[in-house]
């Protein structure tokens, strides 16, 4: 499943507690795709505290707590990890991250938490909404299978890398526009992992972030950037890009274009793709229906004319339905209609 279909379930999930409907979720999914990530936002939209209980560096101890004597009889005492309403709030998420590599004897005491919402005396509060993640059998991580009982106390959901979504995450959290840009024009290494061959460094959608950053410390030093996108995305990747990055000297005049001035568009696809990331960025950054008219003009002239709906597309999802108010949207909607109807 796609990550934005994930984020309104994770949504549902997390606003159902309050009608006793919630279900404890289980999400599957390679290293590397943002299951973290998407659970984390969720409680963030709702300023919420996210308790994050790491199943595979525990002991059974650690979650059903330690026993003590009263008088003639043992109780336990609850680990203070655990969400708890007074602490941490009425409303929250347990994230119990790193399930599936987690020993069977650790996952057993969960079996309770999950599903009754409570281990011995402790009861998870009401508002709080269960959810889990992990890697899958042959992602060549630590992982056990997942025993049924346990299994069969959640909703199970896979998360699948798709790139729309990623660029829409990318452009609303800074990504610089040259990755945007290469993975438009090369979106099958937005998530390539082989487990067969067990690579150190490898394209995931957190590595494209660490290639990020790796441009805004290295891109003053063409000696060191080259190694340092190798060592986040793995060295075919960082080659790719670095030679993407490179070409981009031979990009026209973006501010022109930010002015409706008249210019060409370069014929290399490559180039095309690193104009239509870049003028996305631009119109973020511009918030003017001015701009927003010229790179719409602009778009109208992209040969193939598909480079231009991507570029549309994408300012669409970053700025949202304000573009339909601008005066030239409807012409470029007009150039474009047999794409749009037929192809």
């Amino acid at each position: 499943m796609r990550p934005s279909q994930l984020n309104l379930i994770l949504e549902r999930e997390f606003l159902s507690t309050s009608t006793g409907h919630h279900t404890p979720v289980m999400l599957w999914g390679p290293p590397g795709v943002g299951k973290s990530q998407l659970i984390a936002q969720v409680a963030a939209r709702h300023n919420a505290p996210m308790v994050d209980i790491r199943l595979s560096q525990m002991e059974p101890s650690d979650l059903r707590g330690i026993p003590f004597r009263v008088g003639e009889n043992v109780e336990w005492a609850t680990p203070a990890l655990l969400p708890n309403a007074e602490r941490h709030g009425q409303n929250g998420i347990l994230f119990l991250d790193e399930i599936t590599s987690a020993p069977p004897s650790v996952s057993a005491s969960a079996y309770q938490l999950i599903l009754d919402r409570r281990l011995g005396e402790y009861k998870v509060p009401d508002g709080w909404a269960i959810i889990a993640a992990g890697n899958r059998q042959g992602d060549r991580g630590v992982t056990y299978t997942m025993p049924a009982p346990l299994a069969n106390r959640f909703s199970h959901f896979e998360l699948e890398v798709y790139l729309d979504d990623w660029v829409a995450w990318a452009y609303k959290n800074g990504i610089d526009e040259k990755i945007i840009g290469f993975l438009r024009f090369r979106p099958e290494l937005l998530f390539d992992f082989d487990p067969a061959h067990n690579p150190v460094a490898f394209p995931t959608p957190r590595s494209w972030e660490f290639a990020h950053r790796a441009i805004q410390k290295f891109a003053d030093n063409s000696e060191l950037l080259l190694g340092t996108l190798q060592a986040c995305v793995g060295p075919a990747a960082g080659i790719e890009l670095n030679a993407f990055i490179s070409n981009l000297d031979q990009m026209p005049d973006l501010d022109a274009i930010l002015k409706g001035e008249t210019v060409e568009i370069p014929k290399e696809i490559d180039l095309q793709y690193a104009i239509a990331a870049a003028l996305v960025g631009r119109a973020i950054s511009a918030e003017t229906p001015e701009v927003y008219g010229h790179i719409l003009n602009f778009a109208t002239q992209f040969h193939p004319r598909e480079m231009g709906v991507m570029l549309v597309s994408d300012m669409h999802r970053a700025i949202g339905s304000k573009l339909f108010s601008v005066p030239e949207f409807s012409q470029w909607a007009q150039a474009i209609g047999d794409i749009m109807l037929y192809d």
